[in-house]
């Protein structure tokens, strides 16, 4: 056995070695922590909850090792929770994502016209029976071949490439042997109807854009959202407050007619009947504190947690002040000025017309489907031939072996149904978007008019109730004058101190509905309530996970 035959052969038992051990490579999945046993038992298994083991949790927890004292109060403004919010609140934090994702599809699409370099390295020995000493029965080649492709926006390509082979072979006839040739050729090829312009092959670039656009305009929307979200919240703490300041002073006012009513008694002026009827005004006062109490800690709750503050957890005992006052102030607003904003400042809008304009494209792409496939192609090249590649590479220069090729390629569809489809598809969904668009525009036109309406009905509700909180006050007066000289009971006195703490309460509602109703307003104008301007912007990678 010769030693090329004794090469071959272990060259062939290498190859099934390698063959065996890929086929016999333990699964390299087996070891991932969610495809155990123990993770599919997790999945169908229902555990009964056990209480008293809570309830053992929450006694430990009680007595922390190193106790911290949180500070009892902390003053907050509108504004400062409206940064705490974009800094910290876990909804914003996945959306400010998107656009960061949105503008890695316009990368991905952008680089469809990089150049691509390209190369490959062949050897082949071949060894085949001869009818003729002509023949050569053994030959081995080594074919060498590199170049770059440059894909253009007309719809077509250029490529220059290089190949280099050496040919040796046992043909005893052979001039050159070894024989090296050297290749340079050029070739152009460009799409003439389908695929073919500028403007039908950056449309996947323009469509990413808009959709980027979009996703920014997504963005800003949940933006605006969580900042009015926020503004709500902060209002309805400030009127749980408020509504606890009022029953405060409720309370004291009936503890104020319970010493009025022991005085009245122990003078012998009236019952001592009057007593229990203060006193039992005075239970009702804490009732209605208690009451207030759990409401103002319900509200901040909903406030810590949209705000996601780590030094302010929804479990903490500090209590959050509102400190920006509510300041009703009476508006003339233009219904016709306050509609085009809206139509102008509405994402909703903006992102149907950023759908729109990529339903276009769509359609115009879908068109171009339709046509048949026709292609130019065109390759010049130079040949070289020599006894090395020296000698080779030179005659691409210096002789005039040259190639030139011309060719016309074409497919026509027989029927084109897929294509048809595609561009009735595309005509249907921008007629439904064009439907979907007006649909909206009359949505938000009414939204702006039940807002307007909402703020005017709130302003005179403020109004009114101030009105009613004033005259409630004067009645409780005369009440109590009317208990000093006898002529009433704790009772009546009792009534008019709970009319005046209702309508007070009426008018902190009041208040704070009118707020909201200035924040619903702005909400429907596509804008945020207030004099400060608020920027976002797009959240990336972390550093330490770039590519």
């Amino acid at each position: 056995m010769s030693s090329v035959a004794i090469a071959r052969l272990g060259l062939s038992l290498v190859l099934v070695c390698l063959l065996l051990f890929v086929g016999c490579v333990q699964d390299p999945f087996a070891g991932e922590p969610l495809t155990r046993d123990a993770v599919r038992d997790r999945l169908r298994r229902i555990d009964p909850v056990q209480l008293e083991g809570y309830a053992e949790q929450a006694e430990a927890e009680d007595a922390p090792a190193e106790p911290v004292e949180p500070p009892a109060e902390l003053e907050v403004s509108l504004e400062q929770c409206r940064v705490w919010a974009l800094e910290h609140n876990l909804d914003l934090r996945v959306a400010l994502v998107d656009p960061a994702l949105a503008e890695t599809a316009v990368q991905q699409e952008e680089a469809r016209f990089e150049a691509l370099f390209f190369g490959s390295l062949n050897y082949s020995d071949n060894q085949s029976p001869t009818a003729s000493n002509l023949e050569g029965g053994e030959t081995n080649a080594i074919n060498a071949n590199l170049g770059v492709r440059i894909p253009t926006r007309t719809g077509g390509s250029v490529t220059v490439d290089f190949t280099g082979s050496r040919f040796e072979t046992d043909n005893q006839f052979s001039t050159l042997n070894p024989s090296f040739t050297s290749d340079m050729s050029i070739s152009l090829s460009q799409n003439l109807l389908r695929n073919a312009g500028v403007r039908v092959n950056t449309a996947p670039i323009q469509i990413a854009r808009l959709s980027a656009q979009q996703s920014n305009a997504r963005t800003k929307l949940e933006v605006i959202r969580a900042l009015t979200s926020v503004d709500r919240l902060y209002w309805r703490l400030y009127a749980a407050q408020r509504e606890l300041e009022v029953r405060q002073q409720q309370h004291e006012l009936a503890m104020a007619q319970l010493e009025r009513a022991r005085r009245l008694v122990e003078n012998g002026d009236a019952a001592e009947i009057e007593i229990m009827r203060a006193e039992s005004g005075v239970a009702d006062g804490l009732e209605a504190i208690i009451v207030a109490e759990n409401l103002v800690r319900q509200r901040a709750r909903d406030l810590k947690r949209l705000l996601n503050v780590p030094e302010l957890p929804m479990r903490g005992p500090t209590q959050l002040v509102t400190t920006t006052p509510a300041n009703p102030v009476a508006y003339d607003l233009p219904e016709g000025a306050l509609l085009a904003d809206a139509m102008a400042g509405r994402l909703e809008l903006l992102e149907l017309e950023l759908a729109l304009a990529q339903d276009a494209l769509n359609i115009e792409v879908a068109r171009n489907g339709t046509l048949p496939l026709a292609a130019f192609e065109y390759r010049y090249t130079r040949n070289g031939l020599g006894d090395d590649f020296g000698d080779a590479f030179e005659q691409d220069f210096d002789e005039n072996f040259d190639d030139h090729t011309l060719g016309l390629r074409f497919e026509v569809p027989l029927g084109n149904q897929a294509a048809r489809a595609a561009l009735t598809r595309a005509l249907l969904t921008r007629v439904q978007r064009l439907a979907t668009r007006d649909q909206r525009e009359a949505q938000v036109r009414q939204e702006v008019l039940d807002a307007m309406d909402t703020l005017d009905a709130a302003w005179q509700r403020v109004l009114a109730s101030r009105q009613s909180a004033m005259l409630a006050a004067r009645v409780l007066a005369a009440e109590q004058r009317q208990f000093d000289q006898g002529l009433n009971t704790s009772t009546d006195v009792q009534d008019a101190q709970t009319r005046l703490a209702d309508a007070q309460s009426s008018e902190v509602r009041a208040l704070v509905d009118y707020q909201i109703a200035q924040i619903d307003l702005a909400f429907a104008t596509g804008t945020v309530l207030g004099a400060t301007q608020v920027r976002w912007e797009p959240s990336g990678l972390p550093d330490d996970l770039h590519p």
